[in-house]
């Protein structure tokens, strides 16, 4: 018997249980379909990320307090990164342009019968040149807001829509954990940085946050979330960060580990590239586990068909079939079923992705590697898991089976 002859007697088995078929290939097209899109979203958070810090600008560097190890561990971080260090970085790093210090928290904030708990950033008018803002309307935040604790505020794209629709919110109030603050300016949409969305977020001075919001919480001064510094070109980034390393380590009298972190764009690059890689491997191995299901479920109901199927083998075998035909059928059945649960499950994947991409701001695209390992990986699964239950059928005596039957 040739093989297409044994196809044919394949499909036609196959098709004869069209329910026990499906189910069979379902743990295929799951797990393969798991696989592509777990592969393709992470891919797309990883792009996002490092879109999101390449705004930037190369030449852009975090101080944030505490050690990276100690920010693994707690929570609950040193408060020794104050005002006065980003001052002293200002006035005394000489490779450094800008210096933006930045103190954030979540506050309810109210207009009239609208309510928000939305992202309260406190900072100074640096910020929008060193995190590439822009005005929409109105302005931002000046010197003089800062040194006289002015309650004003500018409002998100998003924030400014949700509370006051097409109309201009410039002269309007708002309160902020029952404070009032004065709209002076919205921003253009600039989408989320870190986990929070800038866009639904509300921008007032520093020192306002301090005194009117949240309170001095630090005994060394006005104790500040992170500080962003801009350096004069791509080429200070490294002089910049050994300078306001030694600068820092002077101010907080550090002898042995710092209590603060400095980085650049590079390496927190490095990192989100390393921590989205990490997560992406991690769930494309955790949606693989549905593959070999998938697998073990092929070798299962092929083995459940060999037993149904005796009376058939042991007659075709008493017609002059030989081992290697009846070998080959089942083979072919088994490759039939995970290759077409592979093919089904590759549409089901990439249509995920394309609806992730189309509806949320991940940059999630299909992964043509990710697609020809799954397709692959499915396809030797079904040769792999089939070769047991058809050598079982191959061996059975002719006689034994006709007489069982």
């Amino acid at each position: 018997m040739d093989l297409l002859e044994s196809g044919r007697m394949a499909v036609k088995t196959l098709t004869a249980n069209k329910l026990r078929s499906v189910l069979t290939m379902l743990g295929i097209i799951i797990g393969n379909s798991s696989v592509i899109a777990m592969v393709g979203i992470g891919q797309g958070a990883q792009r996002l990320a490092s879109e999101q810090f390449e705004s930037l600008g190369p030449n852009v560097l975090f101080v944030t307090p505490g050690t990276r190890e100690a920010r693994n561990r707690t929570f609950d971080l040193p408060k020794t990164l104050v005002l006065e260090d980003a001052k002293a970085i200002k006035e005394q790093v000489p490779t450094i342009r800008e210096v933006a210090p930045q103190r954030q928290g979540q506050f309810p904030i109210v207009y009239r019968n609208l309510n928000s708990n939305s992202l309260v950033v406190g900072t100074t008018p640096a910020f929008l040149s060193v995190r590439s803002f822009d005005m929409a309307k109105g302005r931002f935040i000046t010197d003089q807001d800062v040194a006289r604790n002015n309650q004003v505020v500018a409002l998100g794209s998003d924030l400014a829509t949700r509370f006051f629709g097409n109309r201009d919110p410039i002269g309007e109030q708002i309160r902020i954990k029952g404070t009032s603050f004065q709209v002076i300016g919205v921003l253009q949409s600039k989408g989320a940085f870190l986990g929070n969305n800038q866009d639904d977020a509300a921008y007032v001075p520093l020192t306002t946050l301090a005194n009117r919001l949240t309170g001095r919480t630090s005994p060394y001064g006005l104790d500040l979330t992170f500080i962003s510094i801009t350096a004069r070109d791509e080429k200070s980034i490294r002089a910049a960060e050994f300078q306001i390393t030694n600068l820092l380590r002077l101010r907080h009298k550090i002898t042995d580990q710092d209590d603060f972190t400095v980085q650049t764009q590079k390496d927190v690059l490095r990192i989100v590239g390393t921590i989205t890689g990490g997560l992406t491997a991690m769930l494309a191995a955790i949606a693989g586990i549905s593959l070999l299901v998938g697998g073990i479920g092929i070798m299962n109901i092929m083995l459940v068909s060999v037993t149904e199927r005796t009376e058939e083998i042991g007659l075709r075998k008493a017609l002059g079939a030989t081992q290697r035909d009846v070998l080959i059928q089942f083979m072919i059945e088994a490759v039939i079923l995970s290759a077409a649960g592979g093919v089904l499950g590759t549409m089901v994947g990439v249509g995920g992705i394309l609806a992730v991409g189309a509806f949320t701001p991940l940059k999630a695209s299909v992964a043509p590697a990710a697609v020809l390992m799954a397709v692959g990986v499915s396809g030797g699964i079904g040769l792999f898991f089939g070769v047991f239950p058809a050598r079982q059928a191959a061996r059975l005596d002719p006689i034994v089976a006709l007489r069982s039957a």
